[in-house]
């Protein structure tokens, strides 16, 4: 049985909280990335940015439905909602656009179970990890690659 240790890479382009917008477009753009680990100084997986993520940042604002009744407005949507699309839209670091909740997968895994994962989640890589160290990302790439006999 083959583990993501097996297909996975090991010499992962990550990020920093602090690197700005424009250097992580231009990491997307030339590198044809789809999303990045996000990593502290020790190399402890911190967040993910996708390009999804920087993408949002030109889109119009959605300005949430509200019911009024008497003097009272109620939104349809959370006010949260709107605090994180405007959080989103104005920031300036992968550290304000990232997600800190990553779905991650270790490296002793069964690839069956990095597919399964991935299709569930509907995602194109996870990052591999021990404890909280980034070791390596498993991409569906990786996984096709697999599949093909030798």
């Amino acid at each position: 049985m083959q583990t993501v240790a097996d297909i996975m890479t090991t010499e992962v382009v990550t990020v920093k909280k602090e690197t700005n917008l424009r250097e992580l477009a231009g990491i997307f753009e030339t590198r044809h990335f789809g999303s990045l680990p996000v990593v502290d100084d020790a190399g402890n997986l911190t967040g993910i940015v996708t390009a999804s993520d920087l993408i949002e940042q030109g889109r119009n604002l959605h300005i949430p439905t509200v019911i009024s009744i008497f003097d009272w407005v109620i939104p349809l949507q959370g006010e949260r909602t709107l605090e994180r699309e405007l959080h989103k839209m104005t920031a300036q670091t992968v550290g304000e656009l990232c997600s800190s909740d990553v779905v991650t997968i270790a490296s002793g895994d069964p690839v069956s179970t990095a597919a399964d994962v991935m299709s569930d989640r509907k995602l194109h890589a996870l990052p591999v990890v021990e404890g909280r160290k980034l070791v390596g990302i498993v991409s569906r790439i990786d996984i096709i690659r697999n599949l093909v006999p030798k």
